[in-house]
């Protein structure tokens, strides 16, 4: 058997968007992914789903593994012949010991590449609106580690030549040994009145910043209590956080928010919602599933030619329906001749994306706005075809029955409760650790309170709530359950706009 091969990928710094092109695509095609805590578990979403995962911890003060271990451990691997990512926070070559690996690699002829990775020694003060560099202020900037034992006889910084030879120092993982640094440099000549910050969970929505100086550094950690990871960073830049913060001033910074939304589709809600500086915890209330059976979808898929109207409720009803469309041998031609509407812009543009212009997108995004829409439009004699939830509101096959209409409801998908961690969740939010929860359909309002149990109402009213629109409210309201927020508009847009809005009110 060939030997595999070995990538030493830099994760970055903590927001996991920051890993780099090559990084991603190395951890989308590995057989083993080894990993360690500084490595947020959204990056290995992109890895095959039967990839071999093993954590080996690397927190501080607390290994899971030792560093000999693990460098054994990618031998062992590389040698089965399999592709293997080690992924580490930040850059491999910065304080991330992927020269020890690399040796171990090259001293049993195991191939290896090295994938740079951001290095929190500059994105961490980024994030904190602090360049490490700066005209005027800063030429230079010196990365030390904080992680020196201080009880070690000589130490191996030139604590002289650090003091006064950068301006800018950034201590990685240094919180622990804080008094020792903070004391050596001061004792060498940095003044004590020197600008300086600490800034905890760097990059990550939980961002930390406590700006202080060298002197009272020590002391304000402790009175904080500030804990690792952490960089601490001295120098006259330190200062210009109170014009260049910007990321802990997003409207949802600091903010915990809970999407319902089913796995497949949450990350287009939890995107958005990050971009204006929420922390997501996805929970899936719902899960889409095929409907129970096939049988009339099928059937109504081979009579096509017998309709006159096609009216999709939801983006999720076009997909299953195309699914199935496709299956059948058939294409967007077999709807030729036939008129579609679509309930709502997300749901004509994935029409769209099957070739499908629709005929009616009516102004509002509910059931109620497409009956009227189609006023005059669906004449008596008409046999109209709905495909959709298996489970949903009949208000609008019934008004098209009441206009003299033939209509044929099939299921071209469920919505089944969802696999998240009812006790888990419920915990969260008796705490008060969730700030607000989504709700983008009725769906996931009965099945996020089903995961919850009894008290289900009261644990969501411990948060703020916000619904897609007021079907999606007024089930709210059925449970006990007052939202906070409904949105004008009712897509996910709309929805984050409507979110948005109002944190942004209270900011103002």
């Amino acid at each position: 058997m060939n030997n595999g091969q070995v990538y030493l990928v830099g994760a970055g710094p903590g927001d996991y968007k920051l890993i780099t092109v090559k990084g991603r695509e190395c951890v989308a095609r590995a057989d083993c992914i080894v990993y360690d805590r500084l490595a947020d578990d959204r990056l290995l979403a992109c890895a095959r789903p039967d990839v071999e995962l093993i954590y080996v911890g690397k927190a501080s003060s607390d290994h899971t593994m030792r560093q000999e271990d693990i460098n054994a451990l990618l031998v062992a691997k590389a040698l089965e012949g399999k592709t293997v990512v080690r992924l580490k926070g930040g850059d491999p070559f910065v304080f991330g010991r992927g020269g020890e690996e690399a040796l171990e690699l090259a001293a049993a002829g195991i191939p290896f590449e090295i994938v740079p990775g951001v290095t929190s020694a500059v994105a961490v003060p980024a994030y904190a609106g602090i360049p490490v560099t700066h005209r005027g202020l800063a030429a230079s900037f010196t990365v030390v580690t904080g992680h020196e034992d201080a009880a070690k006889s000589a130490s191996s910084l030139r604590w002289d030549k650090l003091a006064q030879g950068a301006d800018t120092l950034v201590f990685l993982m240094g919180v622990e040994n804080l008094p020792h640094i903070t004391g050596q440099l001061i004792a060498h000549g940095r003044p004590a009145a020197t600008p300086a910050a600490v800034i905890r969970w760097g990059t990550k929505p939980g961002q930390q910043v406590l700006v202080t100086t060298l002197g009272q550094a020590a002391a304000d950690v402790a009175a904080r209590g500030l804990k690792p990871p952490a960089v601490f960073l001295v120098g006259e830049v330190a200062a210009l956080r109170a014009k260049l913060a910007w990321f802990d001033r997003k409207p949802l910074f600091g903010k915990r928010v809970l999407v319902t939304r089913a796995r497949d589709q949450a990350s287009i809600l939890t995107t958005a919602l990050e971009e204006l500086g929420a922390e997501c915890l996805e929970a899936p209330a719902i899960k889409l599933v095929p409907p129970e059976d096939y049988a009339p979808l099928d059937a109504a898929i081979a009579g096509l030619a017998a309709y006159d109207w096609l009216i999709f409720t939801s983006a999720n009803g076009v997909d299953h329906f195309f699914a199935r469309l496709h299956g059948a041998g058939l294409d967007a031609r077999a709807l030729g001749g036939r008129k579609v509407a679509a309930i709502g812009v997300a749901t004509a543009e994935r029409l769209r994306g099957q070739g499908i212009l629709a005929d009616v997108v009516p102004a509002e995004f509910r059931a109620e706005g497409i009956v009227a829409a189609l006023e005059g439009r669906v004449t008596p004699g008409m046999k109209v075809l709905i495909p959709r939830a298996a489970v949903a509101r009949d208000l609008l096959p019934d008004k098209l029955r009441a206009a003299g209409a033939e209509v044929d409801v099939v299921a071209a998908y469920r919505t089944v409760g969802g696999d998240s961690d009812g006790q888990s969740l419920a915990g969260a939010l008796a705490a008060g650790a969730i700030d607000l929860v989504t709700f983008t359909s009725s769906s996931t309002v009965t099945n996020l309170l089903g995961l919850l149990g009894p008290d289900g109402p009261a644990l969501v009213a411990r948060a703020r709530v916000a619904c897609i629109g007021p079907v999606t409210a007024a089930t709210c309201l059925e449970k006990g359950i007052t939202p906070d927020i409904i949105a004008e508009e009712f897509t996910i847009a709309g929805l984050v706009e409507a979110i948005g809005t109002l944190y942004k009110e209270e900011l103002a």
